[in-house]
Order: structure tokens, then sequence, then C-alpha cells
């Protein structure tokens, strides 16, 4: 299976091809475009930040198989804490996702469960999900969630509410824009490229702030370099962002 990454020394090759003018064929220039899928959230890839901790409670998680140290583990934070990252990712391991429209359903008490924004459960989904934990208690099934508030915040049902909060509960925090520079510059790195450093202080000061939304710009950004055989540098950037970011 390819990696989700282009080896730098592919792509040196390719501008080198440039540089002395041989020419780029059109087929070659989409197996490299392929070759450079965005990479899928893990926590691998997870910049904590200020969030190590509960990095490593849900490592902690995900790793135990049986006798799992706690039944429930609940995230929350502002838009771009990360929160939406980490629930792909443990349903990338296997976690079976809960949308926001529970249905009680064959809801399997063993099994392990991964739901994003809570605050938005139906009253039904609200039940189904309260049924759901209160089974999971006796079994070796246990749920990872997520919400934009604390769980004694969230507009649930109170019983509901305080279930969420039985278990682990962390608050994430937004990255710093060091970290959102150091998150960027290794996300370079997976698709095959050095980031410059004025390159990801410009994104960090003209973009919008939300993580999502740089690494979009990002991958859009690389898109463009390798369509239009130039390196990735500041004037590229403006070239194919203006009028979005001036």
């Amino acid at each position: 299976m390819l990696e989700n990454r282009v080896s730098p020394d592919l792509r040196n090759l390719f501008f080198d091809s440039l540089r002395l003018g041989q020419r780029y064929n059109s087929v070659v220039k989409q197996l490299v475009l392929d070759l450079i899928p965005t990479p899928a959230p893990t926590l691998a890839n997870f910049v904590s930040g200020r969030n190590v901790e509960a990095l490593a409670a849900l490592r902690d998680l995900l790793e135990s198989a049986t006798g799992v140290p706690a039944k429930i583990l609940y995230l929350w934070g502002v838009p771009g804490s990360g929160k939406s990252h980490l629930i792909k990712a443990c349903i990338g391991l296997g976690y079976a996702s809960l949308l926001p429209d529970v249905a009680n359903g064959d809801l399997d008490a063993s099994s392990r469960y991964a739901i994003e924004s809570a605050q938005t459960l139906n009253d039904n989904s609200q039940q189904a999900l309260f049924d759901l934990i209160n089974r999971q208690q006796v079994s070796s099934g246990h749920l990872v969630a997520s919400g934009n508030v604390a769980p004694r915040d969230l507009a649930l049902r109170r019983d509901l509410a305080s279930r969420l909060g039985s278990g682990l509960v962390f608050q994430l925090h937004p990255l710093s824009d060091s970290e959102k520079a150091e998150a960027l510059h290794a996300h370079a790195r997976t698709r095959g490229f050095l980031l410059r450093e004025e390159v990801a202080a410009y994104l960090l000061r003209h973009s919008r702030r939300e993580m999502a939304s740089l690494i979009q710009m990002l991958d859009a950004l690389d898109q463009y370099s390798l369509e239009t055989g130039r390196e990735i540098t500041l004037p590229l950037l403006k070239e194919m962002s203006q009028p979005s970011l001036v």
C-alpha cells in the first residue's frame, strides 16, 4: 500500500526535470498528484500543544483491549481545539461512529463507540446514548465523546450529562501560533516538502485561524505547486491566494 506521502527525492526529481527543460508528461503529473492524498486524522499527526495529558489518556484507552481504565472519555473545547481530529482518529482505529441522531437499534454494549458534538443530540438520541452507557458499565465496551462545553454545562438531560462526566474529562486547548507553525511544518513533511518559514508565517497572519483551514490551504498550495511546476514560495502562495488572503 502506498504511504500518505511523496518522497522528497520524487518531488526534487520532478522540479529538476523542469529546470532542465524536460517535457512534463500530464500522466506523470497526475500520478504525482494522486500520490499525495490528504493524511487522515490520527493520533500520530495530532499536534498536542497543551493537550498532552488528554492525548496520553486517549492512547491508554485505545490500547486497552480489556479492563479499560475508564468507560467514558469526554473531550470538550472551542472550535479548532482538536476535538474532531481525535474523534476521527478513534474511528480510524476501529471505533464505531455514533452520529448525533443516535438510534437505539442494535447498539452493542461490548463495542467501542465514538460520538462527536454530543450537544446536538435530540431527545430520542439522548435516551439511546444513556441506555448504551448504562449497559457498558457491565461490559467490555466504552465510549469516547466530544462536546462544545463541559459535561455539567451541556444542554442535555441531566442524567445523561452526569454520565458523560462520570469518566475522564479533558478540556482541549487551541494551539498557539508557534504550535500551529510546528503543525504546518510537520504536515508539509508528510507531503514530501520542507515548508519555508516565511510561507508558514504568511499563512498564520492572513488565513483563517482554525488548524483545519490552515491545513486545507497548505494542501491547496502543494497541489498548485505541482500543477504549475513551481516550488512552494511566498510569491506562489500570494499568487494562488489573491485576493482571498489580502
